[in-house]
């Protein structure tokens, strides 16, 4: 456990060495799911800050993200969330929409952060000094931490579209395409929550297998 926590404060303390003291990690939920918004959490932690246990969100279980989820939001020194919705998803791309969520997350906290981490998202011309790290979320402690912010956030999200659409079984499977997701969706059609680019629902459309009120 010790060593974790050492390994996720590596880069971190490089960047305290240099004089940057309100560092900054982002990441990003939700890129594969055929429903819903991606959601990105930008969080700063305080200074060498350590929570045994604390990983990528991937690999805790749900109940520990829950743990977390309080505790990261009250010890860190700001904290901000991005939602882009499928719309504009549908608009713009994942991979851009994944970057705007995580632009709208840091322009969200109530603190300007010196240095930003990402989770392998380059941000070029950003107006803020920005290093990509790829795994990022399991490499540094505020990737991870916000990770977790985001992730809880968007789990979220899928609960409430799974009052609003129970037949959907959202909370089972949080818009990923299962294949109990997939026959769901061929029977009941999309909803304008879905992602209507991603293939799955976009060879429903094309069969004219949807909603009329939808379009």
């Amino acid at each position: 456990m010790k060593k974790e926590t050492i390994d996720l404060l590596s880069y971190e303390k490089k960047l305290y060495e240099q004089g940057y003291n309100l560092i900054c990690g982002t990441d990003e939920a939700g890129r594969g799911p055929l429903v819903g918004p991606v959601v990105a959490a930008a969080v700063i932690l305080p200074k060498n800050y350590q929570l045994p246990g604390l990983n990528d969100s991937k690999q805790l279980s749900e109940k520990k993200r829950e743990e977390y989820f309080p505790i990261i939001k009250k010890e860190a020194i700001s904290y901000g969330i991005g939602i882009v919705d499928a719309k504009t998803i549908d608009e713009i791309n994942i991979y851009e929409a994944s970057r705007l969520a995580m632009q709208k997350a840091i322009e969200n906290m109530n603190i300007t952060p010196d240095f930003v981490l990402t989770d392998a998202m380059p941000m070029k011309d950003y107006k803020l000094p920005v290093m990509p790290i790829i795994h990022g979320d399991a490499l540094s402690i505020n990737i991870a931490a916000a990770s977790v912010l985001d992730k809880v956030t968007r789990d979220h999200i899928m609960l409430e579209l799974d009052q609003k659409y129970p037949e959907y079984e959202f909370k089972k499977h949080k818009g990923y395409p299962t294949k109990r997701h997939l026959e769901l969706l061929k029977k009941y059609g999309p909803t304008k929550d879905y992602r209507f680019t991603y293939k799955p629902v976009r060879d429903l459309i094309n069969k004219g297998d949807i909603h009329e009120e939808v379009l």
